[in-house]
Parts: structure tokens; sequence; C-alpha cells
């Protein structure tokens, strides 16, 4: 290989982007994030470069802006095609021009273009989106940067070629030729408890004594080999707020930017007895992604399980905590799809077990992801009376029709709840949140060292539980003043979600200077009723974040609404597009253009095209597919280059061992190291019961004589197996309680059905056996 001067691509091309630095400002729940591109040229000929990236699915850009030398040219919003047809027409005539658009097939991929970077010429782009943050189980906010773009697997016979598709380059994660910086600066209401992320961060810098703001940063090196999460925790964040925007002095009033605009934050509490019911209804439908992909590492490094062994474990706690009297099917797929059953069964210890068998079997041998397919097979399946459907979808969301994918899911929204599951780095944000969304669920990424296994049951204990319905939204304002939502109707909320709502607010008071909001819901069938106060005068120069939240989810409703009607609705098109250009919110029909005249003379020479690679996550190994291998190794990957089956994995044993012994996942050639939790899970009882026997025995390290002789004369067997297994459970496996919580209530409730007279003495024993310490009011009984 010749040397070039410069960095170059795996193919030998100068990359021209050098550096991408960050800045972080979140408010409260929300955050404005600015990034800033370094170019340069360093051939012998005019440059264009093209860098096809990710943001979150839910961001709205907002501003974009390119500096060659000392002249900052700030982008327009226009249409698309004539944005496009500028662009060309200025790199035509020798001009240097600016282009970012949003992906036609997914509105969490944009593509920007730099076109005429002349020889030896430096140039700084700049762009800000503005986006919510979303809430955690363990009451942390989350912003995620996405640094790594996988490719999206496209379906046969979808139209991958167009104008408005993202070509993608992908090096390897550690081969990214440019570097990337980040400083957050984060300010709350309410105290700053900390920040946490998956990468390396220098020390928090508080900035008052009430610590209420705070500076930090990533710590230098990121290798790209993950996206970046913040995690922010503040102290008493989740109370109910309703804040006001002042309009935009420049914007005409009436429209969005020329009103002040609301974001009313509604979280709910749950109060412990609710907390603590659980339906036993319900369909319960697992969707798992077979492609090729799922065989993949779950992250980077030695000893990390791959992803559909992490999928079958969770498989396996999922159906030992399902509640006796539901239904459920599990439907794995692919490039095809293939249902455990032909439709769904009422959950017994008959179908646990041969559902239980087929997860054993189940492999990542079903070629590329096509989510498409199933969705329709499910939602042609009739509902079941008296059992509400509930759908979990997992995958590593590498998918090209993601838009075709939402206007599916959300048509169908009515009939079900979609709880979805975006696994490893690089997952579509836009379509793992976006089903949750449309099908009023939730959703969770599995990420970096995260476990999949916990955040599956938080989602399973939303789908068991109670969920605040009924949700009614009263704005009590001035007759002179009226009240237009921006977003749709809140439908469901469930324990640890919080939900925001945008309102415009148009004309003027001549009295009051207050507004109110009064927010009814029902929770567990019990009425509840807050209000809130808002001022109808509010501060000046806010940054406009609320407007650009409040325009992009009105944009969002639209872009839906014209899909539907497939443009056929006359009007619709034209609104966003309007919307968009005056709120300079990007949109699927709009771009940002930015045209740069310089001194007036063209730019001579043969105009350059360079692709700058976007990293990509992957890992060799053994049992690799050919989707992971060719991520890996090829240098320049294009997306629609994963259209092929996995290799036959027939030799590989998934587990060590027959599913009615143990449920691990061990290393091929290794003889399997069997987890005591999973090999303790894996012997429960459809009903909730263990049985005494010798694999019990063994999971208790104890022989089965030393487990038969202390039981109570006058306890049956089983009753007996079933406290062991209980006292076990609290007493050495507390920091997984989240994951065992369910089957322990099943197990909990199944001795409570027995009526037997000495559990105390029950308990008392177990300790005494396995050297615990566990109460019997611990355990629920």
């Amino acid at each position: 290989m010749e040397n070039c001067c410069g960095l170059v691509t795996v193919k030998n091309e100068p990359v021209p982007l050098k550096s991408i630095a960050v800045e972080v400002s979140v408010q409260g729940h929300v955050a404005t994030v600015s990034s800033t591109l370094q170019y340069e040229n360093q051939e012998q000929s005019p440059l264009e470069a093209i860098f096809v990236f990710p943001l979150p699915g839910e961001a709205a850009v907002c501003r974009f802006s390119a500096k060659i030398g000392q002249t900052e040219v700030v982008a327009e919003v226009q249409e698309k095609q004539k944005a496009q047809e500028q662009y060309d027409d200025a790199l035509s005539s020798g001009q240097q021009a600016f282009l970012l658009e949003e992906s036609d097939e997914s509105p969490d991929v944009f593509k920007l273009s730099v076109g005429r970077l002349p020889p030896g010429e430096k140039a700084s782009v700049s762009l800000d989106y503005v986006t919510e943050l979303a809430v955690q189980a363990d009451d942390g906010l989350r912003l995620c940067l996405p640094a790594v773009l996988n490719p999206r697997y496209q379906p046969q016979g979808s139209d991958s070629g167009s104008a408005g598709s993202a070509q993608v380059s992908s090096v390897p994660a550690g081969s990214v030729p440019y570097s990337l910086s980040l400083s957050a600066h984060v300010s709350s209401p309410h105290p700053i408890s900390g920040v946490e992320s998956n990468c390396p961060l220098d020390p928090l810098n508080y900035l008052n004594t009430e610590k209420t703001q705070a500076t930090v940063s990533l710590a230098a090196g990121h290798q790209f080999d993950r996206d970046v999460e913040l995690l922010l925790y503040y102290q008493d964040t989740h109370q109910p707020t309703a804040i006001v925007e002042a309009a935009q002095a420049s914007a005409k009033p009436g429209t969005l930017m020329g009103d002040p605009v609301v974001m009313l934050s509604l979280y709910p509490e749950f109060p412990k007895d609710v907390m603590s019911s659980m339906t036993s209804h319900g369909e319960f439908l697992f969707v798992v992604d077979r492609s090729g992909s799922m065989e993949c590492p779950m992250h980077l490094g030695s000893g990390s399980q791959d992803r559909i062994g992490s999928a079958r474990e969770t498989l396996l706690l999922l159906l030992k905590s399902l509640p006796m009297g539901c239904y459920f099917n599990i439907i794995g797929f692919g490039s095809s799809y293939e249902s455990f059953f032909p439709k769904s069964v009422e959950y017994s210890q008959k179908t646990m077990d041969e559902a239980l068998q087929k997860v054993k079997e189940m492999r990542a041998d079903l070629g590329g992801t096509e989510i498409l397919q199933p969705l329709k097979h499910i939602y042609s399946q009739p509902c079941l009376p008296d059992q509400p459907r509930q759908l979990f979808l997992f995958t590593d969301g590498e998918v090209g029709n993601t838009k075709e994918v939402l206007d599916l899911v959300k048509t169908n929204a009515g009939s079900h709840r979609c709880f979805s599951f975006g696994i490893g780095e690089g997952a579509s944000t836009a379509l793992i949140s976006g089903v949750a969304k449309q099908a009023r669920g939730h959703a969770q990424f599995i990420t970096g060292q995260d476990r999949m296994q916990p955040k599956v049951m938080q989602s399973l204990r939303f789908a068991l539980q109670p969920a605040v319905v009924d949700i009614s939204v009263k704005w009590n304002v001035p007759k002179e003043v009226s009240v237009t939502p921006l977003s749709p109707p809140i439908r469901v909320i469930f324990q640890g979600q919080r939900a925001l709502l945008y309102a415009q607010l148009t004309g003027k008071s001549s009295g009051d200077t207050e507004g109110s909001v009064t927010v009814k819901y029902s929770l567990a069938k019990q009425p509840v009723e807050n209000q809130l106060s808002f001022s109808l005068k509010p501060t000046e120069d806010t940054g406009m974040t609320v407007h650009r939240l409040g325009a992009r989810t009105l944009i969002q409703s639209l872009e839906v609404e014209e899909r539907e009607q497939d443009g056929e609705k006359e009007g619709v098109k034209e609104k966003v597009i309007e919307l968009s250009v005056q709120s300079g919110v990007s949109s699927a029909f709009t771009a940002f253009i930015a045209v740069h005249k310089g001194d007036g003379q063209a730019l001579q020479g043969q105009l350059l095209r360079r692709h700058v690679p976007t990293p990509m996550l992957y890992q060799t190994s053994m049992y690799m597919t050919q989707s992971c291998f060719m991520a890996r190794c090829s240098p320049l990957m294009m997306a629609s280059s994963l259209q092929m089956s996995a290799p036959d994995l027939d030799d590989l044993e998934v587990f060590g061992y027959d599913c009615s012994e143990d449920f691990d996942s061990p290393a091929p050639t290794s003889k399997p190291v069997r987890d005591p939790l999973l090999q303790l899970i894996s012997l429960q009882k459809a009903s909730g019961s263990w049985v005494l026997e010798a694999a019990l025995a063994e999971v208790l390290v104890k022989t089965e004589e030393e487990v038969s002789k202390p039981k109570p004369a006058q306890v049956d067997q089983e009753v007996w197996a079933t406290v062991l297994a209980l006292v076990w459970l609290y007493g050495f496996k507390m920091e997984a309680q989240e994951e065992w919580q369910f089957l322990a209530m099943k197990a909990v409730s199944w001795i409570q059905a027995q009526k037997v007279a000495s559990v105390s003495e029950c308990v008392q024993a177990g300790n005494t056996l396995l050297g615990c310490q566990v109460q019997k009011d611990t355990l629920g009984l």
C-alpha cells in the first residue's frame, strides 16, 4: 500500500473529517446538543465529503452552520428536493455547499454532504439538536449520543437505492480515523446527585453550593466502540411541572414560534399496594430476533455472551414468571419467521416444558432482519377475550424500513401494548422507542455491560401491574387565550414512566397572568386529580428548546398521518414543510442547505467524493455469523450487503445439559459452567412450586439425604422444597432479585394455596439447613 499524507481510509483514501466536538446543555428533562465537525482537505483537488451518522430518534435538529476560514454560513431549511437541487447547482458552478438531510427510511439516520472544499482548506460544520431525556428504572435521566451506526438490513424488494437512502461506509470501531470530545453543562431546579456514563468521565464539577449546576466531560481517548450514554440523577426530580417558554421575538404572533409554548411533565406516583398487585390475565407474545447479527457478542471484551444466548436465558426467566391462566407464544424472525405454536396456548406445565425445549434449540439462523412480516402475522390473529395482548420485541434493531414498521404498529395500536428491547450498540433508537411509543408500551436499551434479564423483567412488571389510564388534560386559561395541543393524547403511563405534553398558547390576557392545567386519570380503578399553575408571561430568551421539541412532536404526528394517507390527503406534506421551515426543525420532507459563494471565483479541478467511515461495532469469534464476520472484516461496507443467511450452527451446543436439569449457555468446546440461579429457576414448575429431587439438592450444595432429613414431619415434600428454594433465593441471590421476583411471588402464592399450618417451622428449618437468617415476613409468607 502506498503511503498518503494525512489520515486515510482502509482503501487508502484521505479522510477529510478530523474531529468531532460535542457540547451538551441539559435543562432538567430536556437537552440541547451542539456538535462541531472539523474537516480538512489534504488532497490536490476540491473534495466532496459524505458522512452518514445516527442521532437519537426523538431528536429535533434545529441549527446547521458551516465556517470556512473566518466566514460563517448559517443554513436555512428548505423543501428537500429543492435543497438537493440547490446543492447540486452550487457544486456544478464551482461554489462551496453544505447539505444536511434525514434518511428516507429512518428518522434517526442523517447524511451530511460537504461540497467543494478547496485543496488545503479547512471547514468547521456545526449542528444543534434538542431532545427529551428518557426516565430510567433507577430514576436516572438518559441521554444517548449514538457514536456507532450498524448496517441497517434492507428487506428484499424494498427501494434501497433511492436518492434519500443513506449509504453507509463503515470501519471497525477501533479504526475510526477521527476523534470525539464531549463536555456537558447540567442545570436543574433540583440538586444534581450525580452523573454516570458507560464511558470514562472526568470528575463532576459543581458550579454552585446548591449543586443545581455542574459540568462534566468525556475522558480523552474515546474509541467509538459504543454509544456514549450519560445518566443524570437529580433529587426530587419526578414532581409534575408545567414550564412556559416565551415566543420568539422575530416571529409573527399566531404562529407556533410567535406564541408561547407550555411543556407539561407528568410523573404519577404508584402506591405500594398498587405496585404489589399483579394481573393473571393476558396474551404474552415474545417476538425474538434470530437474524445473523444476533450471534454477535453483547459487548466487546473476552467472555462476553452472544446476544442470542442472552435472549435464551431471558426467555427462561419470562416463561417461569408468567402467571397461571394467561396465554403465550414465541415467534422468532429473520428473513422469515417461525412460531413455537400455531396460535397462542394457555400457560401450563405441559406448554411451558414444550416451549422451554424449543428455546433450548433456538439459534441465530434466520438470515436478515425483517420485522414487518411477523408483525403482520401477529396482527392478523384475533385477540383473545379478556386476555389483553402484550407484545415483547427483542432485536438489535438493524432494519432499513423503520418508518414502514412504525406505521404498521400505529395502525394496530388499539389492540395491544408493545415492550421493546434494543440489544447491543447501534440499535436504532427510532425503531425501538418508536414501536413502544406507538403501542403504549415501554422501550429498554441493553448496551455495554448491561444484562438483558433485569431490564426485561422490569418491563414484565409493567405489563402485569395496573397502569395509569383514562388520562384527561384540561387547560384553564383566560377567555382571550386559546390552547392548541401539539402532542397526541397520552393513553397510558406505566410505573416509572414520565410523559411530556406540549401546547401552544395563542392570544394575550388583559388581566390574569396565570393559567392552570387539570390532569385526571385512573390508577387501579381509583380516580386521581392533579392541578398545576403556570405563568402566562414567561421570561424571555430561553433558547427555544421547548418550542422546537413541540414542533418536532407535531411534525412527527403529521408525517405519520401523511404516510397513512399515502400522500392522498392534501395539505399535510405542505403543512409539515411550512412548520419545519418556520421552526427551523428538521423533517422527512425538508433539509438544511448552506451555500458559500466565497470570492465569487469558481473552484477549478475535478471534484473528488470521499465517504467518511462510520464506526461499526462487532468482534470476530469462532462461531460468528456471516453478517458479524463481514461487519468486522470488510473495510467499507454498504447497508445493502447484509442480505444473506447465517452459517449452519447445528454443531453448536446451546446448553450443556438437558433443559429439565439446567439452563446455562457454555462455550461449545468446554464443560458447562452451571449457573446455580438459572439451574434453580429451570427446576421450578409452572404452578410456582419445586419438587424435592437430586437436581434441587445439587443447587443447594447438599445431598438428597441432607435436604430430606430436616423436613418437618407434617409438611408435604413439595412445600418443603419450595420453602427451601425461596430461602436460598433470599439468602444468597438478593442482588438478582429483579430477575426472580415474579417466580418467587408465584411460589409464595402456591404455598399459601396449600394452607400449610407450619410455615414458620419450615422457614426456620430451611434457615438452619442452608445457614441463612431469612424472616418469614421477608418471603411474603
